[in-house]
């Protein structure tokens, strides 16, 4: 007698569960998601660990540093942590054409010079991965394998058959493993060949890189489960029509997630930018209101960049608020504390803020450079173009001092700037000046009567 096949409706965005189907998912609200799928008979599922493994005493186990492999890129290994971990896994995403398959072929490239790679292309042949290799000017050592694969058992066989000590897989979701129905891309099929690949690297201390496509919402399609599963998940950031892209860690079990590297597209490829904050501000109008220069702070690396804003009549009575890089809540704060405190009329006005080169500010150090850009353009006076400002702004109106603020003055000096607004807070770490002119104030209406003096 036959017997029936168990099945399950799974959300295909976040991997919720339910034994029916349902309109409306209960987890990430989202609509017609639910997809039927097969339940893996017991016993099916193909285990890759070694369960005779015993346990082992923690003061027993070897503390030495661990090994990495220095990818050839350094702003892929600083953000990395200094270079790939033997034995991880690491998940890189973004926006289609945005450069993931780019930047993991330039990582084979220089690789393979030093241990043995294998490139699973399961989007692309052999011959067109060749074909952008050339492209690229690649030029790959004795080591580096190519496969066009997507059965995961095939993969497997494939790595053991080349000895590979590094693996990318490009990419997850056209990957299946023979061992469950539902068909490639879905969440079980995600979910089970993540949770092998993990296995297989884990117990034969091979590291592996998956690209994994991005939803229109910008998460990782597939379930959330597949983020907790690898290592170390990359993103990339910025516009796929601009020439400059951000590599930042969300999540690192071996490093910091704070650091960010920061790529520009050419037609050789993905570029290192040494000096990103020359870069931002390469192409700055200094004779225009509401252009601002603030410094943050990524990892250990200070970035100048460009904040503009623009402020003009409502056009139907109804203000607009709008942000580019730049939390949209926060704007909305910031305003409501410049019409509170300071006593600017918006409530008729359009704001519009943007943060230059297409990328994401969380530093609270920019709220000062934000309010003060848009009350640059509110008034239409330019700021002076080698001042440089800092700060966080409270409800109250009051400024808050910042962090690594020496960091911050010394990447402003280098590039040239002679002055500084920061906050009264800061004023006892401001020791080294760098020949930068210090103006410290503890509030924004202080901040704003010295400005608007100046200029």
């Amino acid at each position: 007698m036959k017997t029936k096949t168990r099945t399950i409706f799974v959300c295909q965005n976040c991997g919720a569960q339910s034994p029916k189907w349902i309109g409306r998912c209960p987890d990430c609200d989202s609509w017609s998601s639910f997809v039927e799928e097969d339940i893996p008979q017991e016993g099916s599922r193909f285990d890759i660990a070694d369960s005779s493994q015993p346990p082992v005493l923690l003061k027993d186990i070897n503390t030495e540093k661990e090994h990495r492999i220095e990818t050839g890129i350094q702003e892929l290994d600083r953000v990395l942590g200094g270079g790939v971990v033997v034995g991880s896994m690491v998940l890189i995403g973004g926006d289609p054409g945005i450069g993931k398959s780019t930047l993991s072929l330039q990582m084979s490239s220089n690789l393979s010079k030093k241990v043995t790679v294998l490139y699973v292309s399961g989007e692309e042949s052999t011959m067109q991965t060749k074909m952008r290799a050339n492209r690229l000017n690649s030029h790959t050592g004795d080591n580096f394998y190519i496969v066009n694969l997507t059965n995961l058992e095939g993969v497997f066989e494939a790595i053991k058959k080349v000895e590979a000590k590094i693996v990318i897989i490009d990419s997850i979701q056209v990957v299946y493993t023979q061992h469950i129905a539902s068909s490639p891309g879905s969440v079980s099929q995600v979910r089970e060949c993540a949770n092998m690949l993990m296995k297989f690297a884990k117990r034969y201390g091979i590291s592996m890189f998956l690209i994994g496509h991005v939803t229109k919402e910008g998460a990782i399609a597939g379930p959330r489960v597949l983020e907790h599963i690898v290592d170390t998940v990359l993103y990339f950031e910025g516009d796929r029509f601009s020439h400059y892209r951000m590599l930042r860690a969300v999540k690192n079990r071996f490093g910091s997630t704070n650091e960010i590297g920061v790529f520009e597209m050419s037609n050789q490829g993905l570029m290192e930018v040494t000096n990103p904050s020359e870069y931002f501000l390469s192409e700055r109008n200094n004779n225009i209101s509401g252009s601002v220069i603030c410094a943050t702070v990524e990892g250990t690396r200070p970035l100048l960049i460009e904040i503009q804003a623009l402020v003009c009549k409502a056009g139907f009575g109804l203000a607009r608020r709008k942000a580019q890089g730049i939390d949209f809540n926060r704007i909305n704060l910031l305003v409501a504390v410049l019409e509170k405190r300071i006593g600017l009329k918006l409530e008729d006005k359009d704001v519009f803020v943007n943060v230059v080169g297409g990328i994401s500010v969380n530093d609270p150090a920019s709220d000062l450079a934000i309010t003060t850009a848009i009350t640059s353009s509110f008034y239409d006076k330019p700021i002076p173009k080698d001042l440089i400002i800092l700060g966080e702004v409270g409800l109250g109106g009051e400024m808050r001092s910042v962090t690594y603020l020496s960091l911050r003055l010394k990447e402003a000096a280098k590039l040239g700037f002679k002055k500084a607004i920061i906050p009264q807070g800061n004023l006892k770490d401001s020791k080294d000046k760098l020949n930068l002119e210090i103006f410290s104030f503890g509030s924004l209406k202080e901040s704003f009567k010295f400005l608007w003096k100046e200029t």
